[in-house]
């Protein structure tokens, strides 16, 4: 591919709009209704970080930091970084029983609508075939592509295909390398002092550029990028569009950098483009302010609301709490504590993306397998509550406070029969309660005949899955009668409320 070429393209399709690279323009970009319908999706790490198995998916750079465990780890199992370096993992990263049918089954069986495999993650290995790099799965490790597999099946099912990029993070993921003499990065680039980054090239060497010394993530200006690299970011992630049409695109953290600002305008442009050109729609998800309010879907890393917001949004994260990877030992999350967070997000107008960790053969662990069944179980009585509905005039009421922010998905959230969260669709209001009580009696006290967030006639209440429409009555509260005899679980019920 010549690269002059592509950028020339790039800036072609821009100027042929409908969407320009200014903000302004961006900002005037839809939300695709499949996606605030849909609600629910799979997000994939699956990559070369899955044949070591340890620590998390940041083994790649963290094996080249002195003293951390997985240099300690590495050291013992695999011997000197000079002799066995992170790429040579991939010949190891075969994938021999992965079966993108059997993981697209599973994802229509946890009731998802979307699937948003990991294209490349900061260790720079592509999941796809490329003209761009040799290291990618098509020519290496596995020898497939992995990308292009997954779309067939994912689309045969009516999910929605995306993409993730996390390619901004590689201009530095690797730099600890040039600090040990003794590794296979230092051997390729060079020290910091003595460069030999400008000899590689992201074609040729894995580990290319692995530039400067990141002190600060939240500097802004700190360590910026060259204008090679994001080039070559640029057109890297044109390729993906243009070669799989994905209707979303994820990007992890790092972009919200002021130096990355022009050429976030010409993806965002170039893509909204090309989508219109599909007649498709598509989005962008990004992270803190990497774009501006209106133009991309605001995505909270782990992280929830604790309001509504008239901007749809999105949670992604991941079935286990210590990483997003397959390592061996990883800890899960209980399937309800899923499903809690979920309701609770949609209640607030924001889907949620929910990730899994395959090993390096390419068979899902039973374990991510089973949390995607059980909110599978959960949505095939409930979801109703879920899919294309709308936050209500509030989201919910009870003592418990979800703690707005990203990285709070492990907070430890305390439900009590008093806790509700509200949707709706049509004439009706759902209620999920989010812990049942023993005696059956629920009352919602925002819904009580005197209170001004409902003035009108409730024709019905079912409690679905199972077919009872228990008694009720407006008092301070809106009374409901379940009776005893049900039991849940750990999972939240939901009453489906008609009103006239």
């Amino acid at each position: 591919m010549d690269k002059k070429e592509y950028l020339a393209q790039i800036e072609e399709v821009i100027k042929k709009g409908p969407y320009t690279d200014t903000w302004e323009s961006l900002c005037e970009h839809p939300t695709p209704k499949w996606y605030e319908k849909g609600k629910f999706g799979i997000f994939i790490h699956w990559g070369v970080y899955s044949v070591p198995a340890f620590g998390d998916e940041w083994y790649p750079r963290k094996v080249y930091q002195q003293g951390s465990k997985e240099n300690h780890h590495h050291l013992e199992k695999y011997g000197p970084l000079n002799e066995f370096g992170y790429k040579d993992f991939i010949p190891m990263f075969r994938a021999e029983k992965f079966d993108p049918k059997e993981w697209a089954d599973l994802f229509e069986e946890a009731g998802a609508k979307f699937v948003v495999p990991v294209a490349e993650h900061h260790d720079g290995f592509q999941m796809y075939a490329s003209e761009l790099s040799h290291w990618n799965a098509a020519e290496m490790g596995p020898k497939r592509d992995v990308l292009g597999e997954l779309k067939t099946e994912v689309e045969k099912k009516g999910m929605v295909l995306g993409a993730s990029s996390h390619r901004a993070e590689h201009f530095w993921f690797f730099n600890g390398g040039r600090l040990i003499p003794e590794s296979d990065v230092y051997e390729e680039m060079g020290s910091l002092e003595h460069d030999r980054s400008d000899e590689a090239s992201a074609k040729d060497s894995l580990y290319w550029p692995a530039a400067g010394i990141m002190r600060n993530h939240d500097d802004l200006y700190d360590n910026p990028p060259t204008e090679e690299f994001m080039e070559d970011w640029l057109i890297r992630t044109c390729e993906i569009v243009d070669s799989y049409r994905p209707k979303l695109i994820f990007f992890d953290w790092w972009i919200q950098m002021y130096k990355w600002k022009p050429y976030l305008r010409k993806f965002a442009a170039y893509y909204y483009n090309r989508a219109a050109e599909w007649g498709e729609e598509a989005a962008i998800d990004a992270k803190f302010d990497a774009y501006v309010k209106g133009s991309a879907v605001r995505d909270l890393e782990r992280g929830q609301l604790d309001h509504i917001t008239p901007d749809f949004w999105q949670n992604d994260t991941s079935v286990a709490k210590n990483s997003w990877g397959y390592t061996e030992g990883n800890d899960y999350k209980k399937p309800s504590d899923v499903v809690m967070d979920l309701v609770d997000v949609v209640s607030k107008n924001g889907a949620l993306l929910l990730n899994v960790g395959p090993k390096a053969d390419g068979t899902i662990p039973e374990e991510d397998a089973h949390i995607l069944r059980e909110i599978g179980k959960w949505l095939k009585v409930n979801g109703e509550a879920i899919y294309n509905t709308k936050p209500w005039k509030i989201f919910g009421e009870g003592p418990t406070v979800v703690p707005e922010g990203s990285f709070m998905d492990t907070y430890n959230k305390e439900f009590t029969s008093e806790d509700f969260r509200f949707t709706c669709k049509g004439n009706y209001i759902y209620a999920a309660v989010l812990k049942w009580p023993e005696d059956g009696e629920i009352h919602i006290r925002c819904m009580g005949k005197h209170n001004e967030l409902l003035k009108t006639t409730i024709r019905d209440i079912e409690l679905l899955g199972t077919g009872l429409h228990p008694s009720f009555f407006r008092n301070e509260a809106l009374d409901i009668g379940c009776g005893k005899g049900f039991d849940f679980g750990d999972m939240p019920a939901v009453l489906k409320i008609t009103i006239e």
